[in-house]
């Protein structure tokens, strides 16, 4: 197999193209690194682009080297024809693959391999062949009758014989994946309720006695029936339609004149409902819940990604909350840089204790004060609505003008009890801790977020049943990219988020802070200084790490090192001084560009056309952040209740999940809404994805409110 020319045809890029990005990959290069600064070598291909390739470059080669080993394994038993050689080197599945490997593979003891045992191989072979005979097919099978071979009589060697028959036809490649193909466009998956036990409640309520074509369950049904099942709710079975897949089997093995008919019908239906039926069962479910699995993995990559990109609330020193009940709210004032200012704790969530929120007013108001707190952000939590109300009926009892915005916790305390956490605040609590962190994701969630594992976040659905080890990968990836399209300052920048710029791995991260340190940057060269950080991680990495003070102008923006001549060039060349880029060159400068012609600049500079657009966007505005493009977080000085929710209420929102049946939607009540997919929008809507994601600020209206069950049911379709 070329896997250059097959990744081309199948994601439909120029071979050249691919074969650059796999030239790049082989060598280190990171996704973040190519996709960046080798526009020229990919035609500008995209880190999700990118990512996707290089996922299915390793699928590939794992299937080229499962091919290999199954081409060895063959002609050691001196097996393998030219026809069977040709026929595993056009595969292009492991599932195809493995069809043509499966007589050959090693099997446990089989009642085939018994029948072969005790000699019956050339009646199933008499069976097969189907050439006329004299005499009936018992009188045949008489021959094999042995009381050493343990064939008693004509019927227990005819039975032996369909038993090997049976064996040849569920090992027939091209059989098999015709019944496969036929079983997956026209089989059914059903379910049906077999236990009492309440943690199966929610499955049956919701999935069982149901039945749904496999080629049409949505993936994430398919999740949740695989949940019912295992905890022993739902009792689950694939149903094909039998006569038609035995039908498959006649026509491709029984001839019509056969004069071995009548057995060959029973081997048939034998091979059908005792070896084939169940094996595509377990195929199925199995390609089910991998698809299933990958969809759900996609949908938590992107809503991570979004996550993570959400506008910062940046100038604001911030309190931040993390509500409790018996052991009171922990508070922390950070500046405007995320640097701790003060902390404490404060009771003002239990009802009934006037002279304990009293104190809180003060507690809270002179935190407030001293600091100048301008944005508060409280931890959607236990106590999370108690705390809200204190919040917004103190800050409407000030002068200054304050706003505060609720912040999801999730893996807050997975931070605050973590290593990291413990290194960066040794002398807190961890509930302290929490709090720090709350006020942090107000202020900069991609920075604050990076120190938690992703899976902590809770932006997907059935988390818990993907394989880990292709969910790490996926959210690794995710956070990788984010980090550095927005870019790091290197001056201030904590380990935890250095360790995920391109190149730089957490035991750099480390060397470099205690560099930073010591020593302190002051020019991206002297990132060289830094022990183990060698010339090819300094080339992965220089572009992505900003020092706003630095003496040289450039290094303060993405522009790669490697480019720094040229960006000198183009300067002198349009009239400008390197000082003149300082804060960011006029925007002149690309019109005196476009004068000149961007493919004589490029050329004259010695450099591709897309690095020479990213050089005069980085001069005229250095060290753009990409998340500043997007609505800004909803600030809020007031409080609504459930109660206060009726039909047809406009409100805005925030969208905090969206999944594969519709979005979740924070408008302030403590109980995220949900707009089902059917609500989105007044078109037809394939995928939530196409319409909404996690951080966006929409208008939604209330259809129903369930206080009983604390559901929301909301629409973004405006009525009427």
């Amino acid at each position: 197999m070329n896997i250059i020319a097959t990744i081309a045809q199948e994601m439909s890029l120029p071979p050249q193209r691919v074969a650059a990005v796999v030239e790049l990959l082989d060598v280190g290069a990171t996704i973040p690194f190519i996709a960046r600064y080798r526009k020229e070598r990919t035609g500008s291909m995209d880190d999700q682009v990118l990512r996707a390739l290089a996922e299915r470059l390793d699928r590939l080669r794992a299937l080229d080297k499962r091919r290999t080993e199954i081409l060895r394994l063959i002609d050691a038993q001196d097996a393998l024809t030219p026809e069977l050689a040709e026929k595993i080197d056009m595969a292009d599945t492991l599932t195809a693959l493995e069809d043509l490997y499966r007589p050959y593979r090693q099997k446990r003891r089989t009642r085939a391999s018994i029948a072969e045992a005790r000699g019956l191989a050339p009646l199933a072979d008499m069976l097969l062949l189907q050439k006329p005979f004299s005499g009936t097919i018992e009188q045949q099978a008489q021959q094999f009758v042995s009381t050493e071979n343990e064939v008693p009589d004509a019927e227990a060697a005819l039975q032996g014989a369909r038993d090997i028959v049976a064996e040849r036809m569920s090992d027939d490649a091209d059989c098999r994946g015709q019944l496969r193909e036929r079983y997956a466009r026209t089989g059914r998956i059903c379910t049906a309720a077999v236990s009492d036990a309440p943690e199966a409640e929610l499955a049956r309520a919701a999935l069982a006695n149901c039945a749904e074509f496999i080629r049409s369950i949505p993936d994430h049904r398919v999740l949740a029936i695989n949940r019912g099942e295992r905890e022993g709710g739902l009792k689950v079975r694939l149903e094909a339609d039998a006569p038609t897949m035995i039908d498959i089997l006649r026509r491709a093995f029984i001839r019509r004149d056969s004069p071995t008919q009548a057995q060959l019908e029973l081997a048939a239906e034998d091979a059908w409902n005792r070896l084939i039926a169940p094996s595509l069962e377990r195929e199925l479910r199995a390609a089910l819940t991998e698809r299933a699995s990958r969809a759900a993995i996609e949908i938590f990559g992107r809503n991570l990604h979004q996550l993570l990109m959400q506008p910062p609330v940046k100038g604001h020193v911030t309190l931040g909350v993390d509500p409790g009940y018996r052991t009171g709210c922990k508070l922390a004032v950070v500046d405007a840089g995320g640097k701790v200012l003060e902390t404490g704790v404060a009771h003002f969530t239990i009802p009934g204790m006037d002279r304990r929120r009293e104190e809180a007013k003060g507690i809270v108001g002179g935190m407030i004060r001293r600091h100048g707190v301008t944005a508060i952000a409280i931890g959607n939590g236990t106590a999370s609505r108690e705390a809200e109300a204190f919040i917004a009926e103190l800050i409407a009892s000030l002068p200054d003008n304050i706003r505060y915005a609720i912040v999801s916790e999730a893996g807050a305390s997975v931070y605050s009890a973590s290593k990291l956490g413990a290194e960066e605040f040794p002398d807190f609590d961890v509930s302290l801790r929490s709090a720090v962190s709350i006020a942090r994701r107000l202020q900069d969630p991609l920075a604050e977020l990076v120190k938690i594992d992703p899976r902590s976040i809770g932006v997907g659905q059935y988390q818990h049943d993907l394989k880990e080890a292709e969910l790490s990968r996926k959210l690794d990836g995710v956070v990788e990219d984010c980090v550095n399209a927005v870019g790091v300052e290197l001056s201030t920048a904590s380990a935890a988020l250095l360790s995920h710029v391109a190149g730089i791995g957490p035991a750099l991260a480390k060397n470099i802070v205690a560099y930073r340190e010591e020593n302190g940057f002051h020019s991206r060269n002297e990132l060289k200084k830094v022990p183990k950080l060698g010339p090819k991680a300094f080339a992965q990495a220089a572009g992505f790490l900003r020092l706003a003070d630095s003496r040289d102008v450039l290094d303060a923006t993405a522009v790669h090192p490697e480019s720094y001549p040229a960006a000198k060039g183009l300067l002198e060349r349009l009239g400008y001084r390197l000082e003149d880029a300082r804060g960011g060159a006029p925007a002149a400068l690309r019109e005196r560009a476009a004068a000149i012609g961007i493919p004589d600049l490029a050329a004259s500079l010695g450099i591709g056309e897309p690095t020479l657009c990213d050089i005069i966007d980085e001069l005229i505005k250095p060290g753009r952040d990409p998340r500043e493009e997007l609505p800004p977080v909803v600030l809020r000085s007031d409080v609504l209740d459930m109660d206060d929710l009726k039909p047809g209420m406009k409100l805005r929102g925030t969208v905090r999940n969206v999944t594969d049946f519709g979005a979740f939607v924070d408008i302030g009540v403590h109980q995220d809404g949900l707009v089902h997919i059917s609500k989105l929008a007044r078109r037809f809507v394939r995928h939530p994805s196409d319409v909404v994601k996690v951080g966006d600020v929409v208008d939604v209206w209330i259809l129903d409110v369930d206080k009983k069950k604390k559901r929301i049911a909301l629409s973004m379709i405006e009525p009427g």
